[in-house]
């Protein structure tokens, strides 16, 4: 296969909002690719090298110049090796720029002029948009002509989309080889999400317990950083909620996990700094405790334990099965509670110092990696992960500062980050200072008023509501939106939806 059939999907996809025209454009270059080709294509056209990152930047990218090729010749395969041996030049030093950029000038000297802007927005991290995750899975499904959620739940535990896509498209029987991918002990999984929940009343009503159903469990929701945790036998490793692996800067954890009555455990929890009184201290000081010994675990799900593994399971199974694991280190919380009951405990979390609870149904199985409705966070003020945009030029005592950011959400209907609004308030001048430093490398372009950025940052926004509105095109606006924190521990495929907004508005 050519490379400029996977530009020309690309370009299909940026061209149309209509999910089902990019599905089919995805699907049809994913079904016309060779085996041996299918792992580079479905990561390219998610924005992701099979390499990872290769250390090349935007300095040494914008230093290549090459005439572009009149015809496409360049092959998946030439484009792999090259990325290859590009991933193989580590290092800093005189000799080894000299080779990247001799390597980069034959690449894009072969590309032609749309080859060679795929290539270094590929190279750049600039293609990399969490929200082209779904899009994928939904590609995979119909290249293969096999269910969504085989795709999807496959990809979840293994967490290589490539390597998914290869068991969909290349075997004889793809369901059951999707089917035959399991939750395994030192390969981390998906976290599973919970979704903003309108009140206490009204998620108490969607999950709450009609007559014959389990009902829910209200949690405290701790302002922490989410850890998984894997156990075999002495080997201890964690996992952070994008699945870096932090396991030597949470020495404590480790230890307290080795000492645990079990041999193999999965485990999904949050680690938190805690004041002198024993008080949560606020989610930076958590963010910057890794490493410091000084962090305070608290787990929530048990994933697998002893030989078993429990995604499928209930929570209410979870639960027990946690309980006999971790003792004292589960979440505070009430299961089962009377309307009264769960007020009461919301109120606790509140006055332990928490950022608020979480509502969960106790039937609900663990849907890694995904928003569901089975689990939903109740705050005291309404709050949005959502992705910075673009940010405007700040004017009087902000002038030279970044400043006015322009605030997007995840639109399911077609993959992609659309604005719902801007917002200036909530800032110090740390983060005035931090966002000029930080924001122009994400840069894609800008004019003399806004520098607009790759949909990368997510930043937690508190506001009083939602309201219709045509200024912008996710079709509402923010009332009086204030910055809360940036999120550095959460990726924007994570990041709130338009649809949640739109359920504030009509709530």
């Amino acid at each position: 296969m050519l490379l400029a059939a996977v530009v020309d999907a690309s370009a299909q996809v940026a061209a149309t909002r209509s999910r089902k025209a990019k599905t089919a454009a995805l699907a049809a270059v994913l079904g016309a690719a060779d085996d041996d080709e299918v792992q580079p294509v479905t990561a390219w056209l998610a924005g992701d090298m099979l390499q990872g990152r290769t250390g090349i930047g935007w300095r040494a990218l914008s230093g290549v110049g090459v005439e572009p090729a009149a015809e496409p010749s360049l092959s998946v395969a030439d484009v792999e090796a090259a990325l290859d041996r590009l991933a193989a030049m580590a290092g800093s030093g005189t000799g080894v720029g000299a080779r990247r950029t001799a390597e980069l000038q034959a690449l894009l000297g072969a590309a032609t002029a749309d080859e060679g802007r795929f290539l270094v927005r590929l190279l750049g991290g600039e293609l990399r948009q969490g929200a082209l995750e779904g899009l994928m899975i939904e590609a995979v499904a119909a290249a293969a002509e096999v269910p969504a959620d085989a795709v999807r739940r496959a990809f979840m535990l293994s967490g290589r989309l490539p390597t998914t896509a290869v068991a969909a498209l290349t075997s004889a029987d793809p369901v059951a080889e999707l089917g035959a991918v399991g939750l395994e002990v030192m390969r981390p999984v998906r976290p599973m999400l919970a979704s903003p929940g309108d009140s206490l009343e009204t998620t108490l009503a969607d999950l709450g317990p009609p007559d014959g159903q389990p009902g829910v469990v209200v949690e405290h929701k701790l302002d922490g950083a989410r850890i998984q945790v894997h156990r075999r036998g002495d080997e201890v490793r964690v996992w952070s909620r994008t699945l870096h692996e932090i396991t030597e800067a949470v020495p404590e954890i480790v230890a307290l996990v080795r000492d645990l009555p079990v041999d193999t455990v999965v485990l999904d929890g949050e680690t938190l700094a805690v004041s002198e009184d024993g008080r949560p201290r606020a989610f930076q000081d958590s963010m910057k405790g890794l490493g410091s010994g000084a962090m305070r675990p608290w787990f929530f799900d048990c994933l697998h334990r002893d030989g078993t593994d429990l995604v499928d399971e209930p929570l209410e199974t979870r639960r027990r099965e946690l309980a006999e694991v971790v003792g004292d280190r589960v979440i505070p919380g009430v299961v089962r509670p009377t309307p009264e009951q769960a007020a009461a405990e919301v109120q606790a979390a509140l006055d332990a110092g928490q950022e608020g609870s979480m509502v969960k149904a106790l039937d609900s199985t663990y849907t890694a990696g995904r928003r569901g409705k089975s689990w939903q966070k109740i705050k005291p003020a309404h709050t949005f992960d959502l992705v910075v945009l673009g940010c405007e030029w700040g004017s009087g005592r902000r002038r030279g500062w970044l400043s006015n950011i322009h605030l997007g959400a995840r639109d399911p209907a077609s993959g992609e980050f659309v604005m719902v609004g801007k917002t200036f308030k909530g800032m110090t001048d740390e983060t005035l200072r931090w966002q000029t430093e930080t924001f122009p490398r994400f840069e894609t372009s800008r004019d003399a008023y806004t520098v607009y950025l790759r949909p990368e940052i997510v930043v937690e926004i508190e506001l009083d509501g939602v309201q219709t509105s045509t200024r912008y095109p996710g079709g509402v606006a923010l009332r009086f939106a204030r910055v809360v924190r940036y999120r550095d521990d959460k990726p924007a495929a994570e990041a709130d939806t338009l649809e949640s907004l739109v359920r504030l508005r009509r709530a």
